[in-house]
């Protein structure tokens, strides 16, 4: 017979979860024992709000839900924003805790109070393990986190249950519910007769599209029909951003929103792919004019209000778009080649070349040119909230689904090393997910402004144990610049913005790492020669200035 521990590391390992992240402590010893004997390895971190940030990184790279695990009190006290970020991002996780068993909880207070009634507006759900019922208990956690929109659900297990043997049961098989597709009837036929009449259509694609493996299908749609796609920052890639049909992402650029949102105003038909506006700016709430035809396919219902569409189909979105396109052929679309310019015109504007006529020499731009140049490909980039997402976010070429990962829901500062760092892990442990094909594993780099690093730097030395070939660069102003910026524009005093500098090359040789600082096109070249490929991390401090920022995006 198996402990309640063991079962619920045989029902993760079964749905292809192969490593958890944490802090140890001694309400989950048993827990972690269960996890290692079922196959999943125990990643240790330095703080529970970067292991959320590795579990995701990991669920990017092979699919499978995030692990996170966490002792009572304060580990999950200290794990509510990455919850919270899992929840707005839409990122399946199980989140491991254990507690105190009920009886003890009667007379026992120290480090104890109700995890769940903390984590209940940043999870899906919070479910306490039964004895007796502790296959059912994971087995629904798992369920309820991949179903509808992904996210983060909650597991408590009691401390002596976890070591208590529970009674023989056969592996539940659960039946997912189907791809579903609208139903034939008047909506569907009205649809179809708009997809035939437009005239200059746009497709706005959104995570939805990712979560429901429905990539090849919009990718299918848009190059059959000639129709421009926008997407959402975590959507970027959904068509690789070379093709003369991806106008890019939105979300966070007031400027690309002056040339995107006209585009959107003019348009006579668009098209919700899996569109979640948990992304996007107060710009893009209603962003179409009255009257102008909005088809939408989601995973939910809309209950966000950021807009409202005339024909909304609830299911599976790649279904939606097959049915969609019956009977349908593509027509000669956007005549006047508007979209044509308004994809040269943000590519001139948020290039880093210095022939565009519209780069720098050096500068936050310039490293990203650089960077982009020296990834391969397939490379795969993370980036951590501040001006330097914004900015990079806007210039970035994705060629792939899930090659630019960042925090676009919650916006939360901290995330860019360990995101990668967890995807690094999974791709190179020679598992095939439902994402990339092993045995590529992708060049990964991190990006993240100097006050970012500054929260994460413990997590240099669990880069060093793992052995981990991840680059960091450092966007180094000494300044939160976007809080900055914004104070500037209030016409507020500095306040609360500045810091002072810390030697950051020095920080990653310390702690085993290749350090250096970067002040130069060529330096940054040189410094990623061969990066990519040694056996622990190499950290880039690209020293930019301050106030670099303004009028960037």
């Amino acid at each position: 017979m198996a402990n309640s521990a063991e079962i619920i590391g045989k029902r993760l390992y079964h749905s292809g979860c192969r490593r958890a992240f944490g802090i140890p402590g001694g309400e989950v010893l048993v827990l972690m024992e269960g996890l290692r004997k079922s196959g999943i390895d125990f990643v240790l971190t330095k703080h529970e709000n970067c292991a959320g940030f590795m579990a995701e990184g990991g669920f990017h790279a092979d699919g499978a839900p995030g692990i996170l695990v966490a002792t009572i009190g304060p580990g999950v006290a200290n794990a509510v924003n990455v919850v919270a970020n899992a929840f707005q991002d839409r990122v399946p996780m199980i989140f491991l805790t254990g507690c105190v068993d009920a009886d003890e909880a009667l007379t026992y207070t120290h480090q104890v109070f109700d995890h769940g009634e903390l984590l209940k507006s940043v999870t899906k759900a919070s479910i306490k393990v039964v004895d007796g019922a502790v296959d059912v208990s994971i087995d629904k956690a798992i369920a309820i986190a991949l179903d509808g929109q992904p996210g983060p659900v909650h597991v408590d297990l009691p401390i002596r249950l976890a070591s208590k043997s529970q009674p023989a049961s056969t592996m539940i098989v659960r039946t997912f519910p189907s791809h579903t597709a609208p139903a034939e009837g008047t909506e569907l036929e009205t649809a179809r007769q708009w997809l035939r009449e437009a005239q200059r259509p746009l497709i706005i694609a959104g995570v939805d599209v990712l979560n429901q493996n429905a990539v090849c299908v919009v990718k299918e749609f848009v190059r059959d029909f000639g129709i421009p796609l926008i997407t959402t920052y975590k959507a970027k890639g959904v068509l690789p951003e070379d093709d003369p049909l991806a106008l890019g992402g939105a979300g966070l650029s007031p400027l690309a929103d002056q040339y995107l949102l006209p585009l959107v105003r003019e348009s006579d038909l668009i098209i919700l792919a899996g569109y979640d506006p948990i992304e996007m700016r107060s710009g893009w709430r209603d962003p179409w004019d009255d009257g102008t035809r909005v088809i939408e396919f989601c995973a939910v219902p809309n209950t966000h209000y950021m807009h409202q569409a005339d024909l909304s189909f609830v299911g599976h979105v790649g279904e939606g778009l097959k049915t969609l396109r019956k009977e349908a052929s593509a027509n000669p679309v956007w005549k006047n080649g508007e979209p044509e310019k308004v994809r040269r015109d943000l590519k001139s504007i948020f290039s880093g070349t210095v022939t565009s006529g519209a780069g720098e020499e050096w500068g936050p731009g310039a490293v990203v040119d650089v960077v982009r140049k020296a990834l391969p490909r397939n490379g795969v980039a993370t980036v951590d909230s501040g001006a330097h997402r914004i900015l990079l976010s806007q210039m970035w070429e994705c060629y792939e689904a899930r090659s630019l990962l960042q925090s676009s829901g919650l916006c939360t500062m901290g995330c860019a090393v360990p995101l990668a760092m967890g995807f690094r892990l999974a791709a190179q442990s020679g598992m095939s997910g439902a994402n990339r094909p092993a045995p590529d594993v992708p060049a990964v780099v991190a990006f993240v402004g100097d006050a970012g690093m500054e929260m994460v730097l413990g997590e240099l030395a669990t880069l060093r144990d793992l052995k981990l070939p991840v680059v960091i660069v450092v966007f180094i102003d000494e300044s939160l610049a976007l809080i900055e910026l914004k104070q500037r524009k209030s016409k507020l005093q500095n306040l609360g913005v500045d810091f002072g500098a810390t030697d950051f090359p020095a920080v990653a040789r310390a702690l085993g790492g290749i350090g250096h600082w970067i002040s130069s096109r060529n330096e940054l070249q040189v410094a990623l020669d061969g990066a990519f490929e040694r056996e622990t991390f190499t950290l880039l401090a690209c020293i930019i200035g301050e106030k670099v920022y303004d009028r960037r995006f």
